[in-house]
């Protein structure tokens, strides 16, 4: 009888060792997940803090960017201002220039292209080539430039090269343009690139339709 009560004892006594063991354990685990919980609500805030001035960085740079873009807008606009009363010629031998004049050119020009507009009183403010600096590797002419004396004239210009559409100087074809600042060449040569394709879309729309009904 003895024996088997401290065999029973025993027994209890590994029970509640064991227990106890799993009690400071799980106390242990439990200590360990709020530490866990705890750095993780640190490193939360962390990143919550980083995204914020990643934020705060992104908006600084976005604001940079839109001056910036402001900036470039502004000088554009003042180039173009500038520029608004001059004339492009673009095509003219340089050879002639040495010998008349880029003013007389500018009349033979007039007279051959527009006879209409030749009593007119027309007057020059200044002419230059562009660029100033004459490349001798440079495949073609430089371009004339034209600042007439108002504004209005260079308008008249523009319009009668337009209706004429094919302007010569001397049987050699030239062009006649206003002189833009080189970004909104840029532009309009993109605004030109989108206008072609949506007229091929246009094009290619009314053709499909018209065989659609042609087909019926």
């Amino acid at each position: 009888m003895n024996s088997n009560a401290d065999s029973f004892r025993k027994g209890l006594e590994n029970i509640r060792r064991s227990q106890e063991k799993l009690e400071n354990s799980f106390a242990e685990t439990q200590t360990e997940l709020k530490a866990l919980k705890s750095r993780m609500n640190n490193a939360e805030e962390r990143i919550s803090d980083v995204e914020d001035k990643i934020m705060e960085i992104t908006q600084s740079g976005q604001q940079t960017e839109n001056q910036m873009k402001k900036h470039e807008s502004n000088i554009r606009d003042l180039w173009d201002n500038i520029k608004q009363a001059n004339l492009h010629i673009i095509g003219t031998p340089e050879e002639e220039e040495k010998e008349k004049g880029i003013e007389n050119i500018f009349e033979e020009i007039m007279a051959e292209n527009f006879p209409n507009l030749k009593d007119t009183d027309i007057k020059i403010q200044e002419t230059q080539r562009a660029p100033n600096k004459l490349n001798p590797n440079r495949p073609t002419p430089r371009h004339i430039i034209i600042k007439m004396a108002i504004i209005q004239d260079k308008v008249r210009i523009l319009k009668a090269a337009r209706e004429k559409q094919s302007i010569n100087y001397k049987g050699i074809p030239i062009r006649l343009s206003a002189d833009f600042s080189t970004e909104t060449l840029q532009a309009r040569r993109e605004w030109q690139d989108i206008f072609k394709v949506l007229k091929g879309k246009i094009c290619n729309l009314e053709y499909s339709i018209q065989s659609e009904y042609h087909l019926k």
